[in-house]
């Protein structure tokens, strides 16, 4: 074999490998379009080595006349693969030097087929053997074709197109790959051109070898893409390294971490998250069946955030609990993220979901202390009040007793006297019902309950606390005022819970003013609406505030010689899961006693108004 058979059959083989091993990239990824370019390309620079090899080889005239005719079909695939190359892969050039190229190199093509022997020649003349690598091969004479020209100035656009596109490359910054696929396109392109119209116009008596410079080419574009290849290989470790720090972060801190692919309707989930809604780890998960695995008073409220999240592009959070296989349940904190398409279309959803199980319980736990204790101060102002509860009840149940009496003695004359005997069993239902109200209003403040929040009028709460403790502010000497606003919000509160508090402020200013002559002992419960809050306020006239009175809220703290310290903070921190405020103030009154204010603050209800 010789050795120009050996070298132009390598120089085949060699474009043939890059163009398997990069279609096999594009067939693996599509999107990929440069490698299936550059596949083309180096397909076309094997079929030029081939007719190359034909034409050195050819016995007659007709024979290298033909081979110099199909050499044009490869060369027009690799010269339009290389333009598509440089516009897709550079991301820059002029589209209408492209077009006119590729219009321009086609018609060369279909002349090389309709215009004399080829695009080159008329008619070939002779054949003339020159020595080349050791050996003899041939090279033609005859009669140039005009037409040759179309082609040649369509190599001419061609450089122009990535001259312009080299340029563009270099201003943007990317310089070593202006150099690398620009440069090396425009000067092997012109080389590769120069050397092809010195043969062809028989200037110079030597071979064609264009498919070396285009080989030149090949391994130019092939070097970059392979530094892209291995860089987008570096940067997947990098990702997929980033992504176990990530993950093992994530479940370090307790965080499943999740992708919903929503146009596939596949979710992808962490390990840990898997493990929180009960999943194996090699299930396929979508999203109903996430929402299968929610509790189902909680369903309609995920399945409505998530819908917001998607509609409205906002960050997706909520607290639910989930239903795992065996029934048992577990609570989770989640919060997501939308990303839409460059159209704005949601494409995904990412986040975290974390099991705050244990949190929820240990807060249930200190609800139910909280409850505890609160109803334990209940018990305890009732028993401050049980003297005055007991004259409420003594009262009505002497005077049903006297009636009762002398209701006997009415119906026992002859005749009866029924009349006076109705009215006396009026007065005894009116006396019942009245005890009956003094037991139910005892009753309900000491039910020991779950707080329950509901739209509350705030004058029928103050009227309710002042006549239960009624007969307690009489038998202590101390004069009431009141003074309740009109048309004010309702408030979203407990019953029980804000007459507590009410009323244990009432029996701290009847103690505050114990040490005061009757006369100087006045009550003042004023409600009225104060910066978008209905307030409640409870004056008195008694000793004030202590010096240290930051420090009334805290746990224990007390002037009283048996008081507990615990009346205040449980208010407070009564006040406070009703999202309001509970302020104390000193109040100097006429007349030289310093007094104290109380402030109880609670924010209006959504709707309606007393």
């Amino acid at each position: 074999m010789s050795w120009v058979t050996i070298i132009w059959s390598m120089v085949a083989s060699a474009c043939l490998t890059l163009a398997a091993v990069n279609l096999l990239v594009w067939c693996k990824k599509r999107t990929e379009w440069a490698n299936l370019l550059f596949s083309l390309t180096a397909v076309g620079t094997a079929g030029m080595a081939y007719c190359e090899l034909w034409m050195m080889q050819a016995g007659t005239p007709a024979q290298f006349g033909t081979a110099l005719r199909w050499l044009h079909v490869p060369a027009w695939a690799l010269l339009v693969a290389l333009v598509g190359f440089v516009g897709l892969y550079l991301r820059a050039g002029r589209p209408w030097l492209a077009w006119s190229f590729v219009g321009l190199r086609t018609l060369s093509l279909l002349l090389d087929f309709l215009v004399g022997q080829n695009l080159n020649y008329r008619e070939i003349t002779r054949l003339r053997h020159i020595p080349f690598f050791g050996e003899s091969v041939s090279v033609a004479e005859g009669v140039a074709n005009p037409c040759m020209l179309v082609g040649q100035l369509s190599l001419l656009l061609l450089v122009l197109f990535v001259a312009d596109a080299t340029v563009t490359v270099w201003r943007r910054g990317d310089r070593r790959q202006a150099l690398t696929v620009g440069g090396s396109i425009v000067f092997f392109t012109l080389a590769g051109t120069v050397q092809a119209v010195l043969v062809l116009w028989e200037m110079v008596h030597w071979p064609m070898t264009t498919s070396f410079f285009y080989l030149g080419i090949v391994v130019a574009m092939g070097y970059d893409l392979s530094r892209e290849t291995l860089r987008a290989a570096q940067l997947s470790e990098d990702l997929q390294e980033s992504e176990e720090r990530m993950t093992l972060a994530a479940e370090a801190a307790g965080f499943g971490v999740w992708m919903w692919s929503i146009a596939r309707n596949h979710i992808w989930g962490s390990e840990q998250w898997l493990g929180l809604f009960g999943f194996a780890p090699d299930a396929i998960v979508t999203f109903e069946n996430v929402m299968q695995r929610i509790h189902p008073e909680d369903r309609e409220q995920v399945e409505r955030a998530v819908r917001r999240a998607l509609e409205d592009r906002v960050d997706y959070a909520g607290e639910y609990r989930v239903v795992l296989p065996d029934n048992t349940q577990r609570w989770v904190t989640a919060r997501g993220r939308v990303y839409p398409d460059t159209q704005g279309k949601p494409i995904r959803m990412m986040g975290a979901t974390t099991d705050i199980t244990a949190g929820k319980q240990a807060e249930e736990k200190a609800q139910r202390q909280h409850e505890e204790l609160a109803h334990l101060s209940r018990v305890t102002t009732v028993s401050e009040l049980s003297g005055s509860l007991a004259h409420e009840l003594n009262q009505p149940l002497a005077i049903i007793l006297t009636n009762a009496q002398a209701a006997q003695r009415l119906l026992a004359q002859q005749p009866p006297d029924l009349a006076e005997a109705r009215e006396i069993l009026a007065d005894i239902v009116s006396e019942d019902q009245r005890a009956g109200e003094v037991i139910r209003r005892l009753r309900s403040l000491l039910k020991h309950g779950e707080t329950s929040l509901q739209p509350l009028a705030v004058n029928g709460i103050v009227e309710e606390v002042l006549q239960l403790s009624r007969n307690n502010l009489i038998g202590h000497g101390i004069t009431v005022h009141r003074t309740l606003a009109p048309n004010l919000p309702q408030v979203q509160g407990d019953h029980i819970q804000l007459q507590q508090v009410l009323l244990n402020l009432i029996i701290n200013a009847s103690d505050a003013m114990s040490a005061n002559p009757p006369a100087g002992r006045q009550l003042t419960v004023v409600t009225a609406r104060r910066d978008g809050a209905v307030r409640i306020s409870v004056s008195d006239t008694g000793c004030g505030l202590p010096p240290d009175a930051g420090r009334i809220f805290e746990p224990f703290y007390t002037t009283k010689k048996h008081g507990l310290g615990l009346g205040l903070p449980i208010c407070r921190s009564i006040i406070a899961a009703h999202k309001g405020r509970l302020l104390a103030e000193a109040s100097e009154r006429a007349g030289g006693s310093p007094g104290a204010t109380f402030h109880l603050e609670l924010p209006p209800a959504a709707e309606g108004k007393l």
